[in-house]
């Protein structure tokens, strides 16, 4: 199983997993999850760290890639096909970051986990939080 995580759930998931749903955090924990997050959530906690709005995501923006590796998940690219249904989602929403994620859930046909239920309006889009599909 491939899941892709939003930001907020990648900052649980590595430095307070009690706060996600007991379901979501066994599925990351199983062995047959494919973890993917996101070029855009290296954008957005570098932006909000810079705008001194989340400090403290410094360290795990300094080491990157062996928090990803602690989590065992790994980094998806932003391709074209990403940044043109970004942009053309049929969706209200106009946070740039999480329209990408949105964006690629779809195209890559991936599972979303969040607990942002705006991601329910986005046409096409899973997104698991509360509730996993049996």
């Amino acid at each position: 199983m491939r899941v892709l995580v939003d930001t907020h759930a990648l900052l649980w998931a590595l430095d307070k997993p009690r706060r996600l749903p007991k379901a979501v955090r066994q599925l990351l924990e199983a062995g047959g999850t494919e973890i993917l997050v996101s070029a855009a959530t290296a954008w957005e906690l570098g932006i909000k760290h810079h705008k001194g709005k989340l400090p403290e995501a410094q360290s795990l923006l300094a080491n990157w890639d062996p928090y990803l590796n602690r989590l065992g998940a790994v980094q998806l690219p932003i391709t074209h096909a990403h940044a043109r249904l970004a942009a053309a989602l049929n969706w209200e929403h106009n946070d740039p970051f999480d329209r990408m994620l949105a964006a690629q859930a779809i195209t890559e046909s991936l599972p979303l986990i969040s607990a942002d239920q705006v991601f329910d309006q986005a046409l096409g889009l899973r997104r698991w939080w509360d509730r996993l599909p049996d």
